[in-house]
């Protein structure tokens, strides 16, 4: 079997595997920066670290290049850790198996952590060569990016010199991003008070499982199915013929990712059992036909558990199922700037109990309108509001407004037609990028994103095209050498 050390560019993925064997969870990045300073001080290259942990390390212009402007490279450090149910893996532990599939790679389920990994060892691969034509270069690593952007917004005004940046955390090869969505959180927590089981029912699980998820932004206009919009989807089906006590509901996991899985627990009479099994079977009949195209393993199994000691009012629930089935999931708005591209989505990403008597709900919003980013959050908010919940937002993230009179995308797009006869696609991105950010401190940088082919981020069946690593760091090779010079 080709393993990941036998793939070209061989530097690349020499990398790349390096950076797989190192546990990088958001928040937890410790053990990335450590590998990181250590790599700067081997190949005797300047370094240095902000006090959120964002990493810079420099490198002189090749002979014969000194006189090109200095670039910025940037890609995150952190990476999503998502896995199956079935898989033991931990993250905080654990190298990330990965598996050369024909034309891809991906990780034995989990999360493949290309997103950004790979732009990392794109940035690693040039700073380690000694026979890659370019300019001086600043090459910043971030922390955090996918849990809240903190390293991009806490990166200091002064911490870097160049005024190029390019971002190679995209997910397409041939496309050239020049803007991204601005986003937001908006988390509903609702406080009750759990009463006793009754001992007269039998209790259920009702699971949903074999749903792809994906991305939040890049995946949220494919239809994907939504494990807690499945779940209120029955339970309200249910409610209106059967009565029955709901003792939990779990379903999805980061803000980011949209939920592939997740449960609820119920009570029910025994005479009623096998009604609900009849109400299962045809609602799940039904979503098999309605996924079919993007979610074709789904599945909706009832199973018996123990009986659990609390469950929530009638009341309460009732509130609970309703809100989550009219709470808006999905494309909310289609951009009227730029063809094809979402402009503004929501995705309920989240339903945990906290305790006994807490359960917090999840949400993300995207737009690259800021208005509208702000309408669809407070939808959103006014939808558990309603129900009795306690609604925060978090402090969100700008869009980076495009600009296609770059002059980096004229030399991106020259070098890309030069190298492959075809247009590079001049694109903006629904998903969230921290280019956005570093314009706040930053205002003067130009800068364009763009990377190799990437699939189903931020879930276990993440993939990676190999042949398209090889095309964009060509491409990237070629337009570092091909930037013009600093003008006397």
């Amino acid at each position: 079997m080709k393993q990941i050390i036998d793939l070209k560019p061989g530097i690349v993925w020499k990398y790349f595997d390096e950076i797989t064997q190192v546990p990088r969870p958001s928040k937890k990045e410790e053990k990335i920066i450590r590998y990181l300073e250590d790599f700067a001080a081997k190949h005797n290259l300047p370094v240095k670290k902000d006090r959120t942990g964002n990493i810079l390390i420099s490198k002189a212009a090749t002979t014969g290049y000194e006189n090109l402007p200095t670039v910025i490279l940037q890609s995150h450090m952190d990476m999503v850790c998502e896995k199956n149910n079935d898989v033991v893996h931990d993250f905080d532990k654990d190298p990330i198996k990965t598996v050369v599939d024909g034309d891809w790679l991906w990780a034995d389920g989990t999360t493949l952590g290309a997103d950004n990994g790979i732009g990392m060892a794109a940035e690693l691969a040039i700073l380690a060569s000694d026979d890659i034509a370019h300019g001086p270069l600043e090459c910043l690593f971030t922390v955090d990016e996918e849990t809240g952007l903190t390293g991009a917004k806490a990166l200091e005004k002064d911490f870097m010199t160049g005024k190029i940046l390019l971002n190679l955390d995209s997910e397409d090869e041939g496309e050239l991003f020049i803007g991204c969505a601005g986003g937001k959180g908006t988390v509903a927590t609702f406080t009750y008070e759990p009463v006793a089981t009754p001992e007269s029912m039998q209790y259920f699980r009702i699971t949903v499982t074999g749903l792809n998820g994906g991305h939040s932004g890049s995946d949220i206009h494919k239809g994907l199915g939504n494990a807690n919009k499945l779940l209120a989807r029955f339970l309200y089906i249910l409610k209106k013929d059967i009565r029955f006590v709901l003792s939990c509901w779990e379903g999805g996991n980061l803000h980011n990712a949209i939920a592939r899985e997740g449960y609820a627990v119920i009570g029910l009479q025994s005479e009623d059992r096998e009604k609900a099994r009849v109400l299962l079977n045809r609602f799940a009949a039904d979503i098999e036909i309605e996924l079919k195209h993007v979610d074709p393993n789904v599945r909706m199994i009832m199973e018996t558990v123990e009986r659990p000691a609390t469950c929530m009012s009638d009341e309460f629930s009732e509130k609970l199922i309703e809100s989550v089935l009219v709470c808006p999931h999905g494309v909310v708005g289609m951009s009227h700037d730029m063809a094809g591209l979402v402009e503004t989505s929501t995705n309920l990403a989240s339903i945990k109990m906290q305790g006994e008597r807490k359960i917090v709900i999840g949400t993300s919003q995207r737009s690259s309108l800021e208005s509208a980013k702000n309408a669809i959050a407070d939808q959103v908010a006014a939808t558990f509001l309603l129900a009795g919940a306690e609604v925060e937002h978090g402090e969100g993230y700008p869009g980076w407004a495009p600009n296609p009179q770059s002059k980096i995308l004229k030399v991106a797009q020259e070098t890309y037609r030069n190298l492959f006869h075809k247009d590079a696609k001049v694109m903006a991105i629904h998903a969230g990028l921290e280019c956005g950010l570093f314009l706040e401190k930053y205002p003067y940088l130009d800068m364009i994103s763009f990377g190799p082919t990437l699939r189903d981020v931020h879930s276990p069946s993440e993939r990676i095209e190999i042949a398209t690593v090889d095309l964009w760091w060509r491409h990237l090779l070629e337009l570092l050498k091909s930037i013009p010079a600093n003008e006397k």
